[in-house]
């Protein structure tokens, strides 16, 4: 995508992507999703989920790009803005270095930004990261009812894996396999790895169901977004996966 330094009005159905961009450039955006909680403040006009966006509300703010992620939004909304003469810039985030280069994409070359310091920062604390003491083995829930855990491919595994935790289903077939409880049980895993989204699990809600593991209840936030959390997140996920012993 070429650079587009005349870019003023930015919609984005991306929760970290809309964080993202507010941090970097204030006043830019015009759109954001129901789900976009980060930063504080936000004053964007909502335009429904990120799932089930309202396209027309879309064209009327009459962005100049719109921001979306090939996982999390359908094709065919996107479809219904390109046809409605919108650019859409659709990112594909599947691990760390990944998020870095479109993060880059997104901000520099998408909306014509000068690239933030604080992204620079984030490479620098996960570049800087010391190796990991031991490696564990842990089954990682992002749902319940059915129960769905973290597959193949994933920027969250990849998080996990740089700080130590090995993904027992990293080589399962999908990405987001739903397995039933028994067979999580079956696993040979050292820790169960709980974050609180997508699926909001807490200390009472998540850990009882595996009891014979130690739990470590993350911040789903500082492990699945990819954007200003990134520069914290490997101390907060770090702590947090010490504290689960």
């Amino acid at each position: 995508m070429t650079r587009h330094s005349g870019v003023r009005r930015v919609v984005s159905l991306v929760p970290s992507l809309t964080e993202a961009v507010a941090v970097s450039a204030p006043g830019l955006l015009v759109g954001v999703t129901d789900w976009c909680s980060h930063p504080a403040g936000l004053t964007a006009a909502r335009i429904g989920g990120t799932k089930n966006p309202d396209t027309a509300g879309v064209a009327a703010l009459a962005p100049d790009l719109v921001l979306a992620n090939e996982e999390e939004n359908r094709p065919q909304d996107l479809d219904a803005l390109r046809a409605a003469g919108i650019e859409v810039l659709v990112t594909e985030v599947r691990s760390l270095d990944q998020a870095f280069g479109e993060l880059h994409r997104v901000l520099v070359d998408g909306c014509g930004l000068p690239r933030p310091g604080w992204l620079d920062a984030a490479e620098a604390a996960w570049r800087d990261l010391p190796p990991a003491r031991e490696e564990r083995a842990a089954v990682v829930p992002v749902w319940r009812r059915p129960w769905m855990v973290l597959g193949r491919d994933t920027f969250a595994g990849d998080l996990l894996a740089r700080l130590g935790v090995r993904n027992v289903h990293a080589e399962h077939p999908d990405r987001y396999p739903r397995i039933p409880l028994d067979a999580l049980h079956a696993c040979p895993a050292d820790l169960v790895v709980l974050p609180d989204e997508p699926y909001r699990f807490t200390a009472e809600d998540g850990p009882e169901a595996f009891p014979a593991l130690p739990a470590a209840l993350v911040s789903g936030r500082h492990l699945t977004w990819y954007g200003p959390s990134l520069m914290q997140a490997p101390a907060v996920l770090a702590g947090a996966l010490a504290a689960a012993r």
